[in-house]
């Protein structure tokens, strides 16, 4: 049916006839000579009908053919005059002149354009995504999922090269405790048991190390019964990593010459080896665990200097032990009143009260912070005229996620340079746990994160100041991936799960598994999850998560395009011994 595909139709078969078929891009009807456009996954190729080398019936097909209908074409490829030569087509020094047309399959009219001219906007994403089907014909959405197959391509291949053996793990799992809630699926054969849908393959990975595999990965779906936001979906891919007798730099080394390859895959740069921070240092000088290194702005601690000034806002902070930080915003002096309100409403979406700040002037400053300065405050800050401070006062835990939101909301309105165009990232030194809303131990990345040794003496008197040996990978801003070395000690296991709270019973229900193959002698192992997801989003610079997935859900876990998810019949639930209550 084809011999060539439509993109594929280069001045190099100039004078050969070619079969192609696809879908009708666009008609142009110019009385003597019909255009069509005609689409197929491999691009866009013009095709012409006109007296000289159609026959009446090719001439009268062509004419009666609409927007999408499928087609396929008999023709010669010939070069295109020279005026008629379009430059934005990969295909747009020839054409097909239509000798045969033949109509595969006539479609209704499209209820979303594929076409569009660039002046004018996509449909709205809510009516692209129930259309689905006709949105992915776009040819950027096609070249994301196709940059998606060569990166998850080139991702198999250099791990077989480094050893790791792609095993697959199961998708019914035990429910057992993640950090998210689990889809549970109803068992017919054993009524009123569950299986859950993995939200890693976590501990399989880490069974898998103690079978003796060594070197594991995976391109693994996982699945997370959580609230949606614009980077999360329900179910996603990751690329799984986990290796035995390895440590963080071994984990670092894989990762950064996978991600030099990828880069290279998708025209982009990964500069080996990559930047490191701390999760302290990270949370000091930018307010959170995943900066965006693009850009040099970071948070300074102005607490010697402003909490002295006559403030009973920033006298107070400081007296109930927290700190006064923020940043010193060149040239931000010239924003507008409104544009400094949105740094105060970023302030306030990170969890601050406000945001505190002072437009200096060759005459001295302005603003609610500035009208406190003193003589010296603007030399003892550094300041010059034209900026902007701004500050926000309380506790770290407040303040730093505060300033992470400000930073974000400055860049975009101050648009700053770029130091770099490509900021990859470690973060190291993750503690082990955090704070639960009630006070009690949580697990900051998972209750398998191995506690750095000279900080194990702190596990029973400091918890809190547990450092891990976890680390996340960051890129522009995104956590790409998140990983540790993990616990292969059967009893220091059961010591960090009875932290957390979980009661021996309780202990023995969910991981009595995975304790009993740790107690059969466990290798020193530790791995990573890369998103592959939000990594194909970055290398292809997608707007969206949803840009890069062929068939997502709406930010409400809808698959509205096959309207998912339905009711099921009662006999069906009957049958699985359970029942709907409202």
């Amino acid at each position: 049916m084809r011999t060539a595909g439509a993109g594929a139709v280069t001045p190099a078969l100039a004078g050969r006839e070619v079969r192609i078929a696809g879908w009708v891009h666009r008609r142009r009807d110019l009385g003597g000579l019909v255009f069509l456009d005609l689409r197929d996954r491999s691009g866009v190729v013009q095709a012409s009908a006109g007296p000289g080398w159609s026959s009446p019936e090719a001439l009268e097909a062509v004419r009666g053919v609409g927007s999408e209908d499928v087609v396929a074409v008999r023709g010669v490829v010939n070069p295109r005059p020279e005026g008629a030569r379009n430059p934005g087509m990969a295909t747009g020094d020839v054409e097909v002149q239509v000798a045969e047309l033949e109509v595969l399959n006539k479609a209704r009219t499209p209820a979303i354009p594929v076409y569009l001219p660039p002046e004018e906007e996509l449909p709205s994403e809510k009516l692209r995504l129930r259309h689905r089907v006709l949105d992915l014909r776009r040819h950027e959405l096609q070249a994301k999922l196709a940059l998606r197959h060569r990166l998850l391509l080139a991702v198999r291949n250099y791990f077989d090269r480094q050893g790791f053996l792609e095993i697959e793990t199961p998708i019914l799992t035990k429910p057992t405790p993640e950090g998210a809630r689990d889809f549970l699926v109803p068992s017919r054969m054993h009524r009123g048991e569950f299986f859950a849908l993995p939200q890693s393959p976590q501990i399989y990975k880490q069974l898998l190390m103690i079978a003796g595999f060594d070197r594991y990965v995976q391109i693994a779906r996982c699945f997370r019964d959580e609230d949606l936001r614009a980077d999360r979906q329900p179910e996603f891919t990751q690329i799984d990593v986990e290796a035995s007798f390895a440590g963080p730099e071994d984990i670092y080394g894989w990762c950064e010459g996978l991600m030099a390859e990828l880069a290279e895959v998708a025209g982009l740069e990964a500069p080996i080896p990559f930047a490191r921070l701390t999760y302290r240092e990270a949370m000091e000088r930018f307010g959170c665990d995943r900066p965006d290194l693009r850009y040099s702005l970071e948070i300074r601690d102005f607490t010697p200097v402003l909490g002295e000034l006559e403030s009973v806002i920033l006298r107070g902070a400081v007296a109930a032990g927290g700190r006064i930080r923020g940043f010193r915003l060149e040239g931000g002096a010239r924003l507008a009143r409104k544009r400094i309100l949105g740094l105060e409403t970023a302030a306030r979406s990170g969890g601050a009260p406000g945001l505190l700040w002072a437009k200096v002037t060759e005459d001295g400053a302005t603003g609610p912070l500035g009208r406190f300065f003193r003589d010296d405050t603007r030399t003892r800050l550094g300041l010059e005229a034209g900026d902007l401070l701004v500050a926000a006062a309380g506790p770290d835990g407040i303040t730093s996620s505060a300033l992470d939101a400000t930073r974000g909301a400055a860049i975009e309105a101050l648009a700053p340079p770029r130091v770099t165009e490509h900021a990859w990232l470690w973060v190291t030194g993750f503690p082990v746990f955090e704070e639960a809303g009630d006070g009690s131990l949580a697990a900051n990345h998972h209750p398998f994160v191995q506690p750095r040794p000279s900080d194990a003496h702190l596990l029973d008197s400091e918890p809190l100041a547990v450092r891990g040996l976890a680390y996340d990978l960051v890129y522009n801003g995104t956590e790409l991936g998140s990983g540790s070395i993990r616990i292969h000690d059967a009893e220091l296991q059961r010591r960090i799960l009875a932290m957390l709270g979980l009661q021996p019973d309780e202990i023995a229900a969910k991981f009595g598994f995975l304790l009993e193959a740790l107690g059969t002698g466990a290798p020193p192992h530790g791995g990573i999850a890369l998103g592959v997801d939000r990594l194909v989003a970055c290398f292809s610079g997608a707007g969206s998560l949803r840009d890069v997935i062929a068939f997502p859900k709406t930010t409400t876990a809808r698959a509205s395009f096959e309207g998912a998810p339905a009711p099921v019949a009662e006999a069906e639930l009957a049958a699985l011994g359970i029942g709907v209550r409202e």
